[in-house]
């Protein structure tokens, strides 16, 4: 080899080796990958998604649960939140509470049927949906019936993000979910 060239191939050797070393090298900064599923397992990130304030950012539950009042023994809540880019403080964005019940869901006023195979209603805001006959007590509970309500202010008519028919859509797709991943949970 000519000495003129050692230089340079001891040069580009050492970069070689940092390039490697750099990329092997483990990220401090490098997160665990996010959950697929959220609220008990019942909602897919995917889905979770669906119902946003228009400011973006990573969806993320906070799930909590207590032992229902009487007789009832389920009572669980799944606050789903949106990142901030400007806090560490995620928002919130809406609400799953997961309850045990004497009556299955009715109808409200100006609501939508959920569809086919589900018992429960829809609204822009609101959602609720019933879980078929059994669930309540293979889940431990007495009541004849457990529920699952969306509370959704961020999908509010006043708040203008989205139009009706598609924030009724996204609430029973959320609440249908939960429901049918629910039943499956529990084998019912």
């Amino acid at each position: 080899m000519d000495k003129k060239w050692l230089p340079l191939t001891i040069v580009l050797g050492v970069a070689g080796v940092a390039v490697v070393t750099a990329s092997l090298w483990p990220d401090d900064k490098e997160k665990p990958p996010l959950p697929q599923t959220l609220c008990y397992g019942a909602l897919s990130r995917q889905t979770a998604e669906l119902i946003d304030d228009g400011k973006g950012g990573e969806a993320s539950a906070e799930e909590w649960e207590r032992k229902g009042k009487g007789d009832y023994a389920v009572f669980k809540t799944c606050h789903v939140m949106r990142a901030n880019p400007d806090s560490d403080s995620p928002r919130g964005i809406y609400q799953l509470i997961i309850q045990d019940t004497q009556s299955a869901s009715g109808h409200k006023k100006d609501s939508v049927p959920l569809g086919p195979g589900f018992t429960g209603w829809a609204l822009p805001d609101r959602a609720e949906a019933t879980l078929p006959v059994g669930c309540a007590r293979r889940m431990g509970s007495t009541a004849p019936y457990i529920t699952v309500e969306l509370i959704a202010p961020s999908q509010e008519e006043e708040q203008g993000l989205v139009d009706r028919d598609t924030a009724i859509r996204r609430s029973a797709t959320v609440v249908r979910e939960t429901a049918t991943n629910l039943a499956r949970l529990a084998g019912c």
